[in-house]
């Protein structure tokens, strides 16, 4: 097999509204993926930007379509001024997620916003986009797509669990990969966290100091989605039409919510894990950070939560797209059936260029 090499530039924006991360990689395949981050970057929202995409899941039509396009020029400058900065002149290709308004694969829509053809005219690149919807019309949940990447890039691990606005997790099961959302983290914590004028709760310090409450934490365990079938994945939708309405019934405390939260978050995920002292969980996005919830995780379980360097944690999911992106412009496939529940293996994408 030849060896290919690409210089890509990998982009994500997650639910948590945390900022865009971007992450300049170089991705190289002969018998193996291997890869390396050269340079990376996150670009916090400001107010404005995250009050918008926050919002975007009430918009309707004209609104929203300009909500992409407004979303795909900042995006475009963004990427730019990385380029700019860092005097990147090698770029086979942009990757770029995009920001997920609505993901509701049972009624076959999702949408990520972030208009491709805006990115490559200003950036004069080409982008890879849209990853979600090819997925979604073949029967599948769009999601996860990062098992691709734990599968190709991270395999020396039994697990790679994702803490971003929701954990999922991925895993070899029967010679297959299979992946699926566990449940929201991030994007209920710091909802709840605003409260008190943060952006979120420091290592999870603000939590740690409150009580559980065992009537709210029996509730949102027993939630229906947590017993549905593989393979599943969660949008905001969950979040504003369930979740929040039954916390806020409650009329607790902060601290108490968050603590009762982390509570809730640590019994799914050691729920879908076996504990078993010789496994390792690879353990990436921003809840890695959060040393208290990472504490009630592996108390739940033996097999061992390993937390990689700052890099891996912050950008694993702009690298994985990247890798998503050089997989379709190879003509490979990127998304999973075993994963997604798609009818079939596929290469999903869709490719702007001048």
């Amino acid at each position: 097999m030849k060896n290919t090499s690409k210089h890509i530039i990998g982009v994500m924006s997650g639910t948590s509204l945390d900022g865009i991360d971007i992450a300049y990689v170089k991705i190289n395949h002969d018998d193996n993926y291997s890869f390396e981050i050269l340079n990376a970057t996150t670009v916090p929202y400001t107010k404005k930007w995250k009050s918008a995409l926050k919002n975007g899941f009430h918009l309707k039509g004209e609104e929203l379509t300009k909500l992409d396009a407004d979303y795909g020029i900042f995006l475009g400058e963004v990427i730019q001024t990385f380029l700019n900065k860092n005097n990147i002149k090698s770029v086979d290709f942009i990757a770029s997620h995009g920001h997920t308004i609505y993901h509701n694969p049972s009624k076959n829509y999702t949408l990520q916003i972030g208009n491709g053809p805006y990115i490559t005219s200003i950036t004069g690149n080409k982008t890879i986009c849209d990853f979600r919807s090819q997925d979604i019309a073949l029967g599948g949940q769009g999601a996860p797509l990062v098992p691709v990447g734990d599968m190709l890039l991270f395999s020396e691990y039994d697990y790679c669990l994702n803490l971003g606005g929701f954990s999922n997790i991925s895993l070899n099961e029967n010679g297959q990969r299979i992946a699926f959302d566990i449940c929201p983290v991030n994007i209920v914590l710091n909802h709840y966290v605003a409260s008190l004028n943060l952006e979120y709760d420091d290592k999870g310090k603000i939590a740690a100091s409150g009580d559980v409450n065992l009537l709210l934490l029996n509730e949102l365990n027993s939630l229906p989605f947590y017993n549905d079938s593989k393979p599943k994945s969660l949008g905001y939708e969950f979040i504003a039409e369930t979740i929040i309405p039954i916390i806020d019934k409650y009329n607790l405390d902060t601290k108490d919510i968050l603590r009762t939260f982390v509570e809730h978050v640590a019994v799914q995920i050691a729920r879908k894990i076996d504990s078993n002292a010789s496994k390792t969980i690879l353990v990436a996005g921003g809840g890695a950070y959060n040393t208290f919830l990472i504490q009630k995780i592996q108390s739940y379980t033996k097999t061992k939560l390993i937390i990689p360097n700052d890099t891996i944690i912050n950008y694993k999911e702009a690298l994985v797209f990247a890798l998503l992106g050089f997989l379709k412009d190879e003509g490979q496939n990127n998304c999973l059936k075993s994963v997604t529940g798609a009818s079939k293996d596929h290469s999903s994408g869709v490719i702007f260029e001048i």
